[in-house]
């Protein structure tokens, strides 16, 4: 990793294929100055070669590393392109000048496509359970699927099975992805209509908690830690009435001093309700964060308006606007690197930090 300048908020955020979050590098967990760092399997053994900063373990042979740099502004970006070129990874032997290892053999990868999970899925879960060796917390569950022939280099032939059994399986996936819904829905905490919980984390942070473990990855895979970043999210006002573009104006305003505490940036991004994807409109703007704030208008009383609908809310009020499309509308904040100390929204659902209520506005 490079130097980034003190300023600049950076991560690296380390996952699995078990979705754990095992490591953070960056401003927050290791802070700003260069460092050489190293990521290895579950199945390393070895020496931790002199320079290495840490050493991070995952628990599945496959991982992901995710890079997030912060943008001040459109005139950042090519300062961006410079801290996003010092970063490098390489494989541990060309770290140490050494010759490289035996290729690992060529995998091959099954097609993925949208119908996997329902004709496909306990291939797919054959195939992937090879490269994620079972922690203690998981050898009990691995156990039962092993049961009704599910595993690492196993062959589950659900078509094999007797009548019945293709309908209790059936039945029991159908009111284990019931199950993930109902979690996502009662989980989290609703604070003025916003919900909040944390979803994402280490196996330590499961703990075993394999229907949380779901519903995140259902409801937004590849979250940080609720320490590296908090996401309260809101479909409805704060009378839990349904936010829509298409029937009604809406509002959210921060009192004077009262933004969402935070050691880096914030941001509120608006998504079509049904899509979940952003949405082209007028001024091409997605979202209003805190590097926006010196041009944003602030209320003669120091806080803060948004607008939050279809239309123009007037010249005197267009930089405050984050227009919503025509119908089903939510919004999500990001909280990056939350303080600790009050106010906070840690942790998130009972911090002492509380995001204000969407309000309606006739249109």
């Amino acid at each position: 990793m490079p130097e980034v300048e003190k300023d600049r908020y950076y991560a690296v955020q380390l996952e699995d294929g078990n979705t754990f979050n095992y490591g953070y590098i960056g401003s927050r967990a290791t802070g700003n100055e260069a460092g050489d760092y190293m990521v290895v399997g579950p199945n390393w053994k070895g020496e931790t070669p002199s320079g290495i900063k840490k050493v991070f373990r995952s628990s599945t042979q496959f991982s992901l590393a995710g890079y997030r740099t912060q943008l001040f502004g459109p005139d950042d970006i090519d300062n961006v392109k410079k801290v996003q070129a010092g970063y490098e990874v390489q494989p541990l032997s060309a770290y140490l000048g050494k010759p490289a290892p035996t290729p690992a053999p060529k995998i091959d990868f099954p097609k993925i496509d949208k119908d996997l999970m329902k004709s496909n899925f306990f291939e797919y879960l054959d195939f992937a359970l090879q490269f994620a060796p079972p922690g203690e917390d998981e050898k009990d569950i691995r156990a039962k699927l092993a049961q009704i022939g599910v595993g690492a280099g196993k062959t589950f032939n659900f078509n094999e099975l007797p009548l019945g059994h293709r309908l209790e399986i059936g039945l029991g996936m159908k009111e284990g992805d019931r199950k993930v819904d109902d979690y996502l829905v009662s989980y989290p905490k609703d604070i003025n209509g916003w919900k909040l919980a944390s979803w994402f984390g280490d196996r330590a942070f499961f703990n075993g908690n394999w229907l949380l473990r779901a519903a995140g990855a259902k409801g937004g895979i590849y979250g940080n830690d609720a320490v590296e970043a908090t996401y309260p999210l809101t479909r409805v006002d704060g009378d839990g009435q349904t936010l829509d573009g298409g029937k009604a104006n809406y509002t959210l305003t921060f009192a004077k001093g009262e933004y969402p505490p935070v050691n880096a940036f914030w941001s509120v991004t608006m998504y079509e309700g049904k899509t979940q994807l952003l949405i082209e409109n007028p001024i091409n703007r997605y979202l209003i964060n805190s590097p926006m704030l010196p041009n944003l208008k602030k209320n003669d009383d120091g806080s803060l308006t948004l607008y939050i609908q279809k239309d123009s809310p007037g010249a005197d009020k267009d930089s405050n606007w984050l227009p919503a499309p025509d119908g089903p509308i939510y919004l999500v904040m990001r909280l990056y690197w939350p303080k600790t100390e009050a106010p906070s929204v840690l942790p998130p659902g009972e911090g002492s930090w509380a995001p204000p209520g969407i309000k309606t506005v006739a249109k």
